[in-house]
């Protein structure tokens, strides 16, 4: 299996090449040349194999059809590891839940960090540490996150051989609970970085230090960001989870709403309705940052400045440049690398938009991909708590029920709908407080986090101090 840049780099590249390396060179995305095809004899044994032998025997079934320089005895090994009862607090990994006939919540956050980015970001540590070791190399890991993805990466790799990672944030844009996450650890690997910004600025700057190959080579600087495919990989594997246990027949077609800020989640979604999982829909759901319900709306893809990226009550999605979309465009476009380059290196950086409206390529993405959107708001976001809770019993997290919002707009007779929960609702205390008047639950080991001692530099969105402090904590 060989990988290739969406911007049409000569090189083509293995799994474990691309595993420590982020952006091409070019600064386009990687992605196989071509798509394994799943048919209808092999959903069948992995449907008895994810029924017998759970989650960790499905993900090695689906990651071996990407990753062939890794031995298929350690990488069972690696997805044994990763994917247990303790680390995921249950031997389902991620148990369907059932609203009502046709409308299913797929539970994806049991992890370490209550987060649904967990599910790939426990693997990837574990990868990250294995071929580190296979090389007898060090990486530096600077990520950027809105929220849950860089708790879910600092706790996958607190402790890890040969890694350090170098989180920027935004600064007072994630929950407290979020905040305390980060900032709390300890670890002399872990290094958080708050930014005066917002999540764009520290996406800006990791792109600008990715292509910088110079001090990228230097400094070995790895991303965990969705950008990077092997996490998106992960994330494929819980669609075919979802799917095997909301039918029976193999011939079924199901649906899946997704909270989606930077495009990786539903990316994967993507990816495995292109492999061949019967996905009738792939149902986009955006908060009041609506960049993305925007383009399946119009065709116009147009990026919001710091200024116009509002603050809303579900902040890992207050994003207004999804890093991922680049890679459903590739395709949408035919794999044409030149249009690609033109309209992410060049079209997007001088006017910051391009416009596929006019283009017959764009009504593909919903008649030939199966997408389509909507948006959700916070008045929206407080009467789906209400009404989940209310009606089911069932407490949720101000970005599932913007999925759920805009699932219940999406639902079709006969074909199940899952939406794929995010986070444990105690990340946004606050929102679920003012919607139900209660606190949700908090486990246990997060008793108090909030007034722990904290870690942090706080710095301006500019690339040379970060690479500044990045040199200064590398030697």
């Amino acid at each position: 299996m060989k990988y290739l840049s969406t911007r049409g780099h000569a090189d083509r590249k293995r799994f474990c090449e691309i595993l420590l390396e982020g952006l091409a060179p070019d600064g386009g995305l990687y992605l196989p040349e071509t798509y394994p095809q799943v048919n209808a004899a092999m959903l069948d044994a992995w449907r008895t194999i994810y029924r017998e032998s759970g989650y960790a025997a499905l993900a090695f079934e689906v990651l071996s059809l990407y990753i062939d320089d890794i031995p298929a005895a350690d990488l069972k090994a690696l997805c044994e590891k990763t994917y247990t009862k303790e680390v995921f607090g249950t031997a389902e990994i991620v148990p369907l839940r059932k609203l009502e006939d046709g409308l299913y919540l797929e539970a994806l956050s049991n992890g370490p960090t209550l987060a649904f980015k967990d599910m790939a970001m426990q693997l990837l540590g574990n990868l990250f540490e294995y071929e580190l070791a296979r090389r007898g190399e060090e990486l530096n890991i600077l990520g950027a996150t809105s929220g849950d993805t860089g708790s879910a990466a600092e706790y996958a790799m607190r402790g890890k051989k040969g890694v350090r990672v170098f989180m920027t944030s935004p600064q007072g844009r994630m929950s407290p609970f979020q905040q305390a996450q980060m900032f709390s650890l300890q670890d002399a690997n872990i290094h958080n970085i708050a930014i005066e910004g917002v999540f764009d600025d520290c996406q800006d700057i990791v792109k600008a230090v990715s292509n910088d190959l110079a001090f990228k080579r230097k400094y070995k600087i790895g991303t965990v960001n969705s950008i990077n495919w092997a996490r998106l990989l992960a994330q494929v594997v819980y669609y075919f989870a979802g799917y095997f246990q909301a039918t029976t027949e193999s011939d079924q077609r199901v649906s899946f709403t997704v909270p989606s800020g930077n495009f990786g989640n539903v990316c994967a979604g993507h990816v495995a309705r292109m492999m061949g999982l019967p996905i009738d829909k792939l149902v986009v759901a955006t908060n009041e940052n609506d960049v993305l319900d925007e383009f399946f709306r119009t065709g116009v893809y147009r990026v919001r400045a710091s200024a116009d990226t509002h603050e809303t009550s579900s902040p890992s999605m207050d994003i207004s440049k999804a890093s991922n979309f680049e890679r459903f465009v590739f395709d949408l476009l035919g794999r044409d690398a030149t249009r690609l380059a033109d309209l992410f290196g060049t079209q997007l950086s001088k006017q910051g938009r391009f416009d596929l409206s006019g283009d017959t390529t764009f009504q593909s993405a919903a008649q030939h991909y199966g997408f389509t959107s909507g948006k959700s708001t916070h008045a929206d976001r407080l009467q789906t708590i209400r009404d989940t809770f209310k009606r089911f019993g069932t407490m949720i997290d101000t970005h599932t029920a913007d999925g759920l919002k805009v699932a219940r707009q999406n639902l079709q007779a006969g074909v199940p709908m899952v939406v794929l929960e995010t986070a444990l609702p105690i990340k946004f205390a606050e929102t679920i407080e003012e919607a139900l008047g209660q606190l949700p639950p908090r486990p246990a080991k997060f008793e108090g986090i909030e007034a722990l001692p904290k870690r942090v530099q706080r710095m301006p969105a500019d690339v040379a101090q970060v690479k500044a402090y990045i040199a200064a904590h590398t030697s």
